[in-house]
């Protein structure tokens, strides 16, 4: 019943494996089409191919009797290529210092892979033990590849709870006056304000000068006028006079 059970059930798990593996296709697509990483990580992509490595080892019938495990081969193989293409080509459109994270990362994970076949072809002598080691370090880089897109929600992790304090803050003191220093268009207004008591002054000093100016014209008049009356007065008396 087993054995019977073991084909549908393989084929069924690598048509799922397929469209996890090729999923990123779209992704690597738009890349291709902008030229550019944009915010996109590797992360994802380099433990996925950990995983497909582990999993193919796992298959072969170094770690596996025989060919019993041959459906998981043929996936995960198929895994190691789409993986491998996507990091080669997030390499060629990323920059300098994306290239140089994807190295570094990519470096400690192939060296994971190579200690992991080297202990159980060398170490482990039976099928079984061998199976439990590879199986067990496959497991764990299975759920890390799962895990790792949450690497990209990581400053979203750290803003909300700096978000919550914010508006905490702001609902204890949004009550309180906040006393603010005067713009300059506020003292622009104020200006404005206080030019038309300014043009009232200068209209009431000029008013008074013309009525100065109308004024004087009239005075001198009257001066004249008073002169006149003089000289005519002196004329009479020294007339009368002569006379005498």
């Amino acid at each position: 019943m087993d054995q019977k059970l073991r084909l549908p059930v393989g084929i069924l798990g690598n048509a799922a494996s397929m469209l996890l593996y090729a999923a990123p296709i779209l992704t690597f697509s738009r890349v291709i089409r902008k030229r550019s990483t944009e915010e996109f990580s590797c992360t994802p992509y380099i433990i996925a191919l950990l995983n497909c490595l582990l999993y193919t080892w796992y298959g072969l019938p170094v770690v596996s009797y025989k060919w019993e495990n041959f459906p998981v081969v043929t996936i995960n193989g198929l895994g190691i290529l789409l993986e491998f293409s996507f990091i080669m080509i997030y390499l060629y459109f990323a920059s300098a210092n994306r290239k140089r994270k994807v190295v570094m990362l990519t470096i400690p994970v192939t060296l994971v892979f190579c200690f992991t076949a080297i202990l159980s072809a060398f170490v482990f002598h039976d099928h079984h033990h061998r199976k439990m080691f590879v199986g067990s370090i496959g497991l764990a880089a299975s759920i890390t590849m799962y895990g790792s897109p949450l690497v990209v929600m990581s400053p979203n992790l750290v803003g909300s709870p700096l978000g919550i304090l914010q508006l905490l803050l702001y609902c204890k003191y949004r009550k309180l006056g906040i006393t603010e220093e005067p713009k300059e268009w506020d003292l622009e207004k104020n200006h404005k304000k206080q030019m038309p008591h300014l043009k009232t002054s200068a209209e009431n000093d000029e008013e008074k000068s013309m009525q100065s100016l109308k004024v004087t014209p009239q005075a001198k008049d009257d001066e004249q006028s008073t002169v006149n009356f003089q000289l005519v007065v002196t004329d009479a008396t020294n007339g009368q006079r002569g006379t005498m």
